[in-house]
């Protein structure tokens, strides 16, 4: 631990963090309720701005009504029924805007009281960058729904996710170096754990992009079974998939996607397994331990949370909850390969 921790600084980058979560459980649920396609304009400063009125509402709802998605899907829908999914659209783009807020005031407020490193100063322009970035694919990922399909492209809907939860990670990373030194002297017998973490990081975030495509594909609508999918340990949909698509029946096949979602969800539990047995024969430090149980505790739950929304065929609130966990995981994932990467030898021999 450092002797002196610039405490405003660091409830700073976790109030990033808080937000982005927070954003992304925000987008599981406009993704859920089919809200996404709801604002048909990108305004950056107006568009912050509701209507405010009946004659504004009838205008957006005019808009909305040229689009593919109530055309093909919402023909139906009345003005009331529209303002129930344009809320959480709106409710999104507000919660970004307010990061950005966040984020820039404070960093010029660091900035102008040099309270910045000229280490973090760099890093945190990645941060910015990054954010304005995630700002970019949002509308990006919209805008390939407006067009001819009333749905968003699965490639941009994972783009915009992982994007999102990179950011995530990353911030999360600079709060724990506010807290932590960081060396790169660590007992031999702890590499061991470094490589499972590192390869289970690496399939968690396979894992992140794939249940997006799953989430764009609505893929989880199929096999609704488990352990197998339908009468299959591997139905014959993959194959056919392969023979249609060839490669990219990796990305664009339901069967496929959905196999694979589910298998690399079974790598993770295996590897944590693995990561936790092999933990409890060193003398880890007490954070270590910490970040090695809770990542445990968090895989069972969510594999057993994925397997609940494939049963019930996605509810809102389980697919909510599922979301959230990938959160969860990833955080007790950069806290463990913090503490592994980032403690000197000493200080994990003593604390």
């Amino acid at each position: 631990m450092k002797e002196k921790i610039d405490k405003a600084v660091l409830i700073w980058l976790l109030s990033g963090c808080f937000l982005i979560a927070t954003m992304v459980i925000i987008g599981g649920i406009t993704r859920l309720t089919h809200s996404g396609l709801s604002m048909v304009e990108w305004k950056l400063i107006m568009g912050s701005i509701p209507p405010l009125n009946e004659q504004e509402w009838t205008e957006i709802f005019e808009k909305y009504q040229q689009t593919p998605e109530f055309k093909i899907k919402h023909n139906h829908f009345t003005l009331s029924e529209f303002k129930s999914i344009f809320f959480w659209e709106y409710f999104h783009r507000m919660i970004g805007r307010f990061i950005g807020i966040v984020f820039i005031v404070p960093f010029l407020y660091f900035l102008f009281q040099k309270r910045l490193s000229k280490s973090m100063f760099q890093k945190l322009l990645i941060v910015l960058g990054m954010g304005a970035f995630q700002g970019f694919l949002g509308w990006f990922m919209v805008k390939s729904g407006l067009v001819n399909r009333p749905d968003v492209s699965h490639y941009r809907l994972a783009a915009h996710l992982v994007t999102a939860l990179i950011l995530y990670s990353y911030t999360f990373w600079l709060a724990l170096e506010v807290v932590f030194e960081r060396s790169f002297s660590l007992p031999k017998s702890f590499t061991s754990l470094q490589k499972i973490l590192a390869v289970f990081v690496i399939i968690l975030f396979l894992q992140i992009t794939y249940g997006a495509f799953v989430a764009g594909l609505k893929a989880g609508l199929f096999y609704p079974t488990f352990p197998k999918m339908g009468n299959s340990w591997i139905p014959i949909a993959v194959s056919f998939g392969f023979q249609d698509n060839g490669f990219m029946s990796l990305f664009e096949n339901i069967a496929t996607v959905q196999f694979i979602h589910r298998y690399t969800a079974k790598i993770l539990l295996v590897l944590v397994i693995v990561l936790w047995v092999k933990s409890r024969n060193l003398d880890l430090p007490s954070r270590l331990k910490f970040g090695i149980n809770g990542l445990a505790i968090t895989v069972m739950i969510q594999f057993l949370s994925g397997v609940l929304t494939l049963l019930f065929k996605i509810p809102v609130s389980l697919g909510v909850f599922h979301q959230f966990g990938a959160i969860v995981l990833l955080t007790f994932s950069i806290f463990a390969i913090y503490q592994l990467k980032g403690e000197p030898e000493k200080v994990l021999q003593n604390n």
